[in-house]
């Protein structure tokens, strides 16, 4: 059985945790570190993916700089997006070898982490098949509580309330992940208008707030979200107060 070490390290700026997951995916290589989960909230920062095009950046740099929203170029897949306050951010980093080495699968287990951890605040949430500009886990604002499975995205059209409730992006190094994902529990929605999330405009974003579900602390929430990324992957749980 797997091991997994959370460490919850509350704000922390961006470029410091990008930092430090380097540090960290250096020492799992070596293996210096076993299997370790970073839970934590940014600063407001406006991130790019390797697939990010410009012009889903919304917001000019004279905006940025007044609303005090940081930009940073990342190794990480996917478009654009936004953290900040409120958003619970995990970065595991994990050897995937040996039975793991399955990159569709490790998204997977993500995905199913988060609508883990939006079951446990009474919110069903699913994915989006098939189709990967729609990666992440997804709510249907008009019934939180019933999720409408769908073979794939073709079946989105009828859905005009679907919105995204966590983000997915990672990245590989020698079956060591980085980056990971990022679930809106009281974020605030309105410094979403200054991106295009994830190059996707037809469809919204929401938190766990705007659905109604009791909101925790974020660290509350980072409990709930190490147990149940430690579930999905067969692990056991240990926490690095340190």
């Amino acid at each position: 059985m797997r091991t997994i070490t959370a460490r919850f390290l509350g704000r922390i700026e961006y470029g410091e945790a990008l930092a430090l997951q380097e540090r960290l995916v250096r020492e799992r290589i070596d293996g210096a570190i076993g299997d370790t989960l970073l839970l934590l909230e940014h600063d407001a920062v406006i991130t790019l993916g390797r697939g990010a095009q410009a012009g889903n950046v919304v917001a000019s740099p004279e905006e940025r700089e007044e609303l005090g929203i940081g930009l940073y170029e990342t190794g990480r897949g996917g478009d654009v997006t936004f953290h900040g306050p409120g958003q619970l951010v995990a970065y595991p980093i994990f050897d995937l070898k040996p039975e793991r080495c399955d990159v569709r699968r490790y998204v997977r287990d993500l995905a199913e982490s988060m609508i883990a951890v939006c079951r446990h605040y009474g919110v069903s949430a699913g994915t989006v098949p098939d189709d990967p500009k729609y990666v992440g886990v997804w709510v249907d604002r008009d019934h939180v509580g019933d999720w409408p499975e769908m073979a794939s995205a073709a079946e989105l059209s009828p859905f005009r309330r679907i919105a995204k409730v966590g983000a997915i992006g990672v990245r590989l190094s020698r079956w060591v992940t980085m980056h990971g994902f990022a679930l809106n529990v009281s974020t605030e929605l309105s410094m979403f208008e200054r991106i295009v999330p994830c190059g996707i405009r037809e469809l919204g974003v929401t938190s766990l707030l705007e659905l109604g579900a009791p909101v925790p602390t974020l660290r509350e929430a980072a409990e709930v979200a190490a147990q149940c990324v430690a579930d999905r992957f067969e692990a056991s749980l240990a926490w690095d107060s340190t």
